[in-house]
């Protein structure tokens, strides 16, 4: 594991050549592919295993104690003393083979010593998780600075052996089995685990086992499995490196069929554009929309290279045309490959060069069809969800590209609106191709839950919806998605509709029996129910001249009675037959349903519904695509079928995990099912996580596949219309992309044309010199912190709370985790005292935050000698683009606008004062200042004044806070005394306490002095900790101060204390 050659260390500089392979464009054949991909994902495992390894073990403090035995003074979260272990089986070799076929045993160590939340993180350990046993032997005495310097790493931690092994089960101190998921234990008979000693049956690896066992007899060497005294764990969403290799192993010894449109571009060769829709056979000729287009004028912005001509259902000019529309795709998008609407690259081919008039092109009719959608039915949840995003152009090609077959790449630059267009692809494509299955593959359970929320509100049956994974419990919605709670739910839906049965049998005056199953109420519909409709339909036929025939001979009048609204008029035959054809509808749905949930009548095991249901019932399945690695070998046994596969954040993707999802499904007949694959990213945003620097830039691994096509030049469509930031703060990442503008609404809507009350800038970049003479300092390697900007940034964030900023739009983001740490440090010891304050919403890494946003975002740079890692390009473009609406970037300027690659976002910066200018007579969080005009502009020297403005505000605060308090004693005072004091008397307390608030007004009106006059730190906040836990402080549910505290004058405070006792009372 410690072999320079086979794994280099971290300090690559980039300089002559390495044994490693190298993935790069093109590759020789899937094999070659594969092969290449295996062997660095082992070694890049491999480094990341030793490094965890390395950062547990010390905390772990071993020692050889008195009986010669290593012993243990610390403790580590990651790894654990093992208390007994014992190989409690070893199977037979496989014919053929000498290895044994499966060695087990058993592991029991105590989580005694840890506190609630690392005991759970013990406790959650299931099966085929990936644990580590190691050997430790410290030597008797410490080693001295030579020996130090020259023993290799396991010499320092006093390392042994180190081997691999897989959780088969664990149990608690009473035996009992934990984290069951083959269904052993039901959900109902689930108790907690049971003292403090943890059982765990392991799998260990049965070769690694045959060859220790054969040096033990050979060469009489130590046993090995007699030595073991750590167990340790590895973080699970790092640790899932065995069923990733497992994965690519079983597809090099297997011949993985790619579709055949896609196996040439895979592979790097041919023309790049031959997946492109326009060049692939089986187009859909007609695409039904859906709520795809808000109104007509949204099909003519669309569609701004063609003359639309809107017709009815029947060819007819239709000269007032509502959504929904069908639209016949013309024919010579199929020879342009720049043909999308919206595309600015757009061009004529060179066969329609006869068609210029005047030096115009001529443009081309399409031809839109306005079709009225049938009637759904005549109950509310009848209506079908719909779509209120008004689309872009370029959206809109991205729409079109995605729902025909073959390769859509979808590049969507921050703000763009890449999850509403993935989920309207899939929309559409549910519509367009009822039977086709579609799977969806993010990165994160974060980008999956997102997309997957915008899901469910569009008109796409939640029995269709399946997420797998762990991320499933994080959906903000009620219903549950997982396998068992969508069988919970069919079950739940099977009784529902099965009562509604019996109400229709009861209605047309049948036996109400026919609802006793799905098969009996399927027989009830063909005898009794439709063939009661076709009877109707006939008659209907013959007299469409009576406006109150379907009124009167509607067969099914008396089950629709109970609707919110009469469903027949009686004043048009049409009107009238439209409604009865949506009550037909609803009984038609209402039937399908019971014929799906009739599988789950007959399927008795969980077990065996939950495969129904993934393999057979959803049309839409979603998981990252770590679980897509992990379970496909799962997938291929149960017989798993896809048609489409759309892949959100593919940019951050490994090739290899961007590849196996591909695959899950077995061939039929030789062919590859796959028809169409939706890649949607960003290659200018942060690539994969790669630790290595070797593996990193000398074999490429941290390209993923997205960023590989792109280089290929395979035709991609770009969004470019931003609706997250204000404009002026896209200014500072637009640059990076072809055309990116924003939407309307960031230019319209008042929100982003107010200013951020107390500052004079929506965005500035801030200087922070050195702090007690230091910049930034690495107590540990590649630890970086900078303390001066750590306690800056948290007096920003009091600021703005004490502004009345709510501490959930605030997020705090840094370029290293040092950083984030230190000034999660200073958070709780400067705004733990005060409970109004609070922590912000997030602390973070800028890599950790990639897809998220907030509105207002405080930067800390931390580097003052070298730049590090933000001179990477994307790193800088996802740091400058998760605010919405103010962005403040702290950092040593003198440093970062010398740097080359960050010059266009720097200079743009460099345009303010790099001083923090703040307007000082806003006093609330909300102000109708625009965002142009700077207001009276106060610039803070450094980090001392800001403390100062902002321990004033909390000692103004704590007064104002005193004097609410004492109003509020008086009145509870004169309302007990009420009944004993006469009028005069009353009036003579009601006087004196208008003197006490005058007075006390008054006394704050001196407090009233300037911040420049820099009040001591010490002796404003250490009596408020003192005195604050005594104070009842209102403050609003979200954490959000009361904005009418901080107003200062004599008035103000007395409404404040009024509206506190208001809310006392209430």
């Amino acid at each position: 594991m410690w072999d320079e050659s086979l794994v280099p260390s971290i300090n690559f500089s980039g300089e002559g050549c390495l044994a490693l392979p190298k993935l790069n464009l093109q590759f020789l054949t899937l094999h070659d592919y594969l092969l290449r991909n295996f062997n660095l994902f082992r070694l890049e495992s491999t480094y990341e295993i030793r490094e965890d390894i390395q950062e547990a073990v010390p905390h772990l403090l071993p020692y050889i104690n008195n009986e010669g035995q290593t012993a243990f003074r610390g403790w580590s979260r990651m790894a654990v003393p093992i208390k007994e272990f014992k190989i409690s089986a070893v199977k037979q070799p496989n014919i053929g083979e000498v290895k044994p076929s499966a060695v087990k045993a058993e592991v029991t160590f105590s989580i005694s010593s840890y506190r609630a939340q690392i005991r759970s993180e013990w406790n959650a350990l299931k099966e085929h998780d990936v644990l580590f046993l190691l050997t430790i032997r410290p030597s008797f005495e410490p080693l001295s600075v030579d020996e130090d310097a020259k023993a290799t790493v396991p010499q320092r931690l006093g390392l042994q052996y180190v081997r691999g092994c897989e959780v088969i089960e664990i149990r608690d101190e009473e035996g009992t089995l934990m984290n069951d998921f083959t269904g052993r234990i039901k959900r109902d008979e689930w108790k907690p685990p049971k003292g403090e000693l943890r059982t765990v049956t392991i799998a260990l690896d049965t070769a690694q086992y045959h060859m220790d066992v054969s040096d033990i007899a050979e060469r009489g060497t130590e046993d090995i499995y007699g030595t073991f005294n750590i167990l340790m764990r590895r973080k699970p969403k790092e640790n899932n490196f065995k069923a990733i290799l497992e994965s690519i192993r079983d597809l090099m010894n297997e011949t993985c069929i790619v579709p055949d449109w896609l196996h040439d571009i895979f592979l790097g060769y041919g023309n790049p554009a031959a997946a492109q829709w326009t060049n692939m056979p089986d187009l859909l000729e007609t695409v039904d929309f859906k709520d795809t287009f808000l109104d007509s004028h949204h099909v003519t912005e669309s569609f701004s290279d063609y003359q639309i001509c809107f017709v009815n259902s029947d060819d007819t000019e239709n000269l007032q045309p509502r959504p929904p529309f069908r639209i016949r795709l013309p024919r010579n998008l199929k020879g342009n490959p720049h043909g999308l609407p919206g595309n600015v690259k757009s061009t004529i081919a060179p066969g329609n060069a006869d068609s210029m008039v005047n030096g115009c092109p001529e443009k081309e009719i399409l031809t839109v069809e306005a079709y009225i959608a049938p009637d759904p039915g005549p109950y509310p949840q009848d209506q079908p969800k719909q779509n209120s995003v008004r689309f872009t152009p370029t959206q809109i090609g991205a729409i079109i590209s995605g729902i025909q077959p073959g390769l859509s790449m979808v590049v969507g630059p921050p703000g763009t609106g890449k999850t509403d267009t993935a989920v309207q692809i899939l929309n559409v494509l549910y519509h367009n191709c009822p039977s086709q299955r579609t799977l969806i593959i993010t990165h994160s359970n974060q980008a999956l839950n997102d997309l997957f929320e915008k899901i469910m509100q569009r008109d796409v049956p939640a029995r269709y919806l399946l997420r797998l994974g762990q991320g499933e419990q994080e959906l903000a919605t009620d219903l549950d998605f997982s396998r068992q709670g969508r069988v919970n739910a069919m079950l739940v839906r099977r009784l529902e509709l099965l009562s509604e049965v019996e109400r229709l049998a009861r209605s047309l005056q049948l036996p109400e029996d026919v609802g006793y199953t799905c098969e009996t109420a399927g027989y009830f519909w063909l005898l009794h129910v439709y063939s009661r409709w076709e009877q109707f339909l006939a008659a209907c036929a013959e007299n469409q001249d009576k406006p109150t025939f379907v009124q009167d001979r509607f067969p099914f009048k008396e089950f629709f009675s109970n609707t919110p609204q009469p469903v027949f008029t009686g004043q048009s035959f049409e009107k009238d037959m439209h409604a009865a054809k949506g009550c037909f509808q609803h009984l038609k749905t209402m039937f399908q349903e019971l014929e799906e949930c009739r599988a789950f009548e007959l399927l008795k095991s969980t077990v065996d519904r939950a495969n129904y249901l993934m393999t057979k019932q959803a049309k839409i399945v979603a998981m990252t695509c770590t679980h897509a690695a992990l379970k496909r070998k799962d997938f291929l046994q149960f017989g798993f079928k896809y048609d489409n596969l759309l892949m959100e954040e593919s940019a951050q993707i490994l090739e290899i995990e961007t590849f196996i999802p591909m695959l899950l499904q077995r061939q039929e007949d030789g062919y590859a099912r796959l028809k169409r694959c939706i890649l949607i990213g960003d290659h200018h945003q942060l690539p994969p996580v790669v630790k290595n620097m070797a593996f990193q830039k000398y074999s490429h691994m941290d390209q993923s596949l997205f960023t590989r096509f792109v280089r290929l030049g395979i035709p991609y469509i770009e969004l470019n219309a931003q609706g997250r930031a204000r404009p002026s703060l896209a200014r500072l990442y637009n640059w990076r992309y072809r055309e990116l503008g924003d939407l309307p609404y960031v230019k319209e809507n008042a929100i982003f044309n107010r200013a951020n009350s107390g500052f004079s800038f929506d965005y500035q970049l801030v200087d922070v010199p050195d702090y007690h003479g230091r910049g930034e300092s690495a107590p540990s390697p590649w630890f970086y912190q900078n303390e001066g900007e750590a306690e800056y940034i948290v007096s920003v964030y009091m600021y703005m709370r004490l502004l009345g900023y709510p501490a959930n739009k605030i997020s705090i983001l840094t370029t290293y985790n040092g950083q984030k740490l230190l000034i999660r440090d200073v958070i709780n010891r400067r705004c733990a005292p005060y409970g109004f304050i609070g922590p912000p919403s997030k602390v973070t890494t800028v890599d950790k935050f990639q897809g998220q946003q907030n509105d207002f975002i405080l930067l800390s740079l931390v580097r003052t000698r070298f730049v590090g890692h933000l001179r990477d390009v994307r790193r800088l473009i996802v740091a400058m683009s998760r605010a919405r609406l103010g962005l403040y970037v702290f950092c040593r300027r003198s440093l970062f606008e010398q740097c080359y690659e960050l010059q266009p976002t720097f200079q743009i910066l460099l345009q303010r004062p790099d001083c923090l200018a703040l307007n000082l007579n806003e006093v609330t969080s909300s102000t109708v200042r625009h965002v142009e005009d700077t207001g009276p502009i106060q610039l803070v020297s450094g980090l001392e004044e800001m403390a100062s403005i902002v321990n004033y505000k909390i000692h103004h605060m704590y007064q104002a806070q005193m004097m609410s308090h004492q109003y509020d004693q008086f009145s509870a005072y004169s309302d007990r005394e009420a009944s004993t004091i006469s009028t005069s008397e009353q009036n003579d307390l009601q006087g004196s306490m208008m003197d006490t608030d005058t007075s006390a007004s008054a006394d704050g009106a001196q407090e009233d002095m300037p911040p420049e006059s820099k009040l001591d730190e010490t002796t404003l906040v250490e009596p408020l900790a003192s005195v604050n836990v005594d104070l009842p402080l209102e403050s609003r549910s979200n954490g959000e101060i009361d904005e009418k505290v901080l107003i200062d004058d004599k008035n103000a405070v007395a409404h404040e204390s009024a509206s506190n006792e208001e809310s006392k009372m209430e």
